[in-house]
C-alpha cells in the first residue's frame, strides 16, 4: 500500500536531512571546541600583585599568567611551596618588580632548574630613589642598573622598590614587560603591543587626573605607616614621611615622637594606614594626636578577584588619592 503523496514528500525531505547528517558525520572529522588552556599554552609567572596586574594587562589572551605569590599575601610574607617550583619549571617567562623586592627569587629559580626560563625585570631603566634616613624622605634619584646586587631578606636595601605607585613609572614597567614578552613569544607580538598601548594610555590618563587633584597640595607632607610612598610623592610634588621602613618592623619610641612632631608641624589631619597594617602603636598614635586614620593601599595584596582585573590598579589609585585628600583636610 502506497503512502499518500503528501506523506511521501515528507518522508523524502526527512531522508535528505538524515542523509546529510550522516554524510557530515562520516566525512571530515569535526573539530573539538578550542581549549582555553591550549590556546594560551605560553605560560608566564609573575611575583606579586602590581606585577601580576601589569602582566595580565599586556598578556591579554596571548598567555596564561600565574602569580607565584597569592593575592592575599605580600612579598614580605611569602613562603615558597613545592607548587611554586612546578610553576617555574613549566613557565617560559618570569616577570618581577626587581629592586630587591623579591629577595627570595634567586634561590627559587635555581631550585626550579628551568634553563629556558626568561626573567623580565620590570624595573630596568626606571629612575629610582635611594632609601634614606628619615631626614630625607625624598631620597636621591639615579638610574637603576641590571647588575644591582640582590639580597635575601625583607629590608628595602639601597633603593626603594615601590616604583609601581608612580603611574608614569608604571608605564615604563608595562612597556618593559611588553618588550620582554614580544622577545620570548614573537607569535603574539601584535597582541602584546596593542594591549600594552591601551593600558599605558589608561595609566597616563590616571596620572593627569591625580596631578590635577593634588595640585593644591604641592609641598605638603603626609605620613604613611611604612616607606612605600616616595615615588608617588615625588611625582606630585609632595613630601612623604613614614613610621617604619618595612611593615614587619616595630616602631621605636623615637619613631613615634618624630611622627608626632611632623603631624603637628604640618597640621596633617590623618595618618595613612594600609589594608595589611594592623599596628596598634600607629592606631594609638593617631588617637593621641587627635587625627584620623585613612587608608592608602600600596597594592602589595588584594582579593583573588581583584588580582585578575588590571583595572584594579586604576581604581585603587583613585581611591588612594581621595583618601589622601582627606589627610590634607579636604
Amino acid at each position: 500500500m502506497r503512502a499518500p503523496a503528501g506523506l511521501q514528500d515528507l518522508l523524502k525531505r526527512t531522508g535528505v536531512v538524515i542523509g546529510a547528517l550522516l554524510l557530515a558525520a562520516c566525512g571530515a572529522p569535526r573539530q573539538a571546541p578550542p581549549d582555553a588552556a591550549a590556546e594560551k599554552a605560553f605560560k608566564v609567572v609573575t611575583t606579586f600583585l602590581p606585577i601580576t596586574l601589569f602582566t595580565r594587562a599586556v598578556a591579554g589572551d596571548c598567555a596564561t599568567v600565574t602569580p607565584l605569590i597569592p593575592a592575599s599575601t605580600g612579598p614580605h610574607d611569602f613562603q615558597a611551596k613545592p607548587g611554586d617550583l612546578t610553576a617555574l619549571r613549566q613557565a617560559r617567562v618570569l616577570v618581577k618588580n626587581g629592586l630587591e623586592m623579591e629577595g627570595f627569587l634567586d634561590r627559587l629559580i635555581a631550585a626550579a632548574g628551568n634553563s629556558k626560563l626568561k626573567t623580565i625585570d620590570s624595573s630596568r631603566g626606571v629612575a629610582t630613589l635611594e632609601t634614606e634616613e628619615h631626614d630625607d624622605a625624598h631620597g636621591k634619584e639615579h638610574a637603576h642598573h641590571d647588575d644591582h646586587d640582590h639580597t635575601q631578606g625583607h629590608d628595602h636595601g639601597a633603593v626603594n622598590p615601590h616604583i609601581w605607585l608612580d603611574p608614569l613609572r608604571a608605564v615604563q614597567q608595562v612597556e618593559t614587560i611588553r618588550d620582554g614578552l614580544i622577545q620570548a613569544d614573537p607569535s603574539c607580538a601584535e597582541g602584546y603591543r596593542r594591549n600594552a598601548a591601551a593600558y599605558a594610555a589608561q595609566l597616563k590618563q590616571l596620572n593627569s587626573e591625580i596631578a590635577n587633584q593634588l595640585q593644591p597640595y604641592r609641598g605638603k607632607t603626609f605620613v604613611a605607616f611604612h616607606d612605600f610612598a616616595p615615588y608617588f610623592a615625588q611625582r606630585y610634588g609632595l613630601k612623604a614621611d613614614y613610621l617604619v621602613d618595612v611593615p614587619e618592623i616595630n616602631p621605636t619610641p623615637a619613631d613615634l615622637q618624630r611622627v608626632a612632631a611632623e603631624v603637628k608641624r604640618s597640621q596633617l589631619k590623618a595618618l595613612l594606614s594600609e589594608p595589611q597594617e594592623g599596628n596598634r602603636s600607629f592606631n594609638a598614635l593617631a588617637k593621641d594626636l587627635g587625627v584620623k586614620l585613612v587608608v592608602f593601599d600600596p597594592m602589595e595584596t588584594a582579593t583573588e578577584q581583584a588580582s585578575r582585573d588590571p583595572a584594579t590598579y586604576i581604581s585603587v589609585m583613585r581611591r588612594n588619592v581621595a583618601d589622601l585628600r582627606q589627610a590634607f583636610g579636604q
